[in-house]
């Protein structure tokens, strides 16, 4: 479960638009908007270094932040999106969102694969197909799981791991309810599967040819 909520420290941005965004830009800011929580937008900026340090931790967007802004009160956010240079990937414009600590929302938390090199199905030779690496999960904003666990110490060969059986956090639920969707699956090798079908393949093949002996049968007749 999530521990202490870490700070992100902002300033006020100097005027909104383009114009000002871009100045922000040139005095090595990523310039970005705060919203919600029963107030007006903000526009705010954050040293570029210091943001691309925490994007590149990961998780950035699954973390609740305690926003610093001096001379205000500090606020609970979480981030809503990151816009990047179509080009260099870097960031160049920053959404968040104000949050109550016990507010509802909507992140995609991360899923971690326990025991993965030695169950029982990988060590028979299976492959562990992970089919969501992460869960849109509904969470209270002050106690954001950071990961959700899925165990795989008794995963046999050809099992489904489904959302019904993972265990939860306490407070989160899957957004898609209505459906017990797939996380992962442990299939055999393709070359397993392929050397398998080309073994019945073979099998037919085998029971439609006569034997020599047949033939030496029917010209006796």
């Amino acid at each position: 479960m999530a521990g202490k909520i870490p700070d992100l420290n902002a300033k006020v941005r100097a005027g909104t638009g383009k114009g000002a965004a871009r100045q922000a830009r040139r005095d090595g800011d990523v310039p970005g908007i705060v919203y919600g929580g029963g107030a007006d937008p903000q526009a705010i900026s954050i040293d570029f270094n210091y943001l691309l340090t925490k994007l590149r931790k990961g998780g950035f967007m699954s973390t609740l932040h305690n926003l610093k802004i001096e001379g205000q009160d500090d606020v609970r956010v979480i981030c809503r999106g990151v816009q990047r240079h179509v080009v260099k990937d870097l960031p160049t414009h920053i959404d968040l969102m104000r949050l109550k600590r016990t507010s509802r929302v909507n992140i995609f938390i991360p899923v971690e694969f326990l025991n993965a090199d030695t169950c029982p199905g990988v060590k028979a030779g299976g492959v562990l197909n992970v089919i969501r690496a992460d869960v849109e999960m509904s969470v209270i904003a002050g106690d954001i799981p950071d990961h959700l666990t899925v165990d795989l110490a008794e995963a046999q060969m050809g099992d489904t791991i489904s959302i019904s059986s993972v265990t939860l956090p306490e407070g989160a639920t899957p957004v898609i309810s209505d459906r017990d969707f797939v996380i992962a699956t442990i299939t055999a090798p393709r070359a397993v599967l392929a050397e398998d079908e080309d073994d019945d393949g073979e099998d037919v093949a085998a029971d439609e040819v006569p034997t020599a002996g047949d033939d030496d049968a029917g010209d006796e007749e």
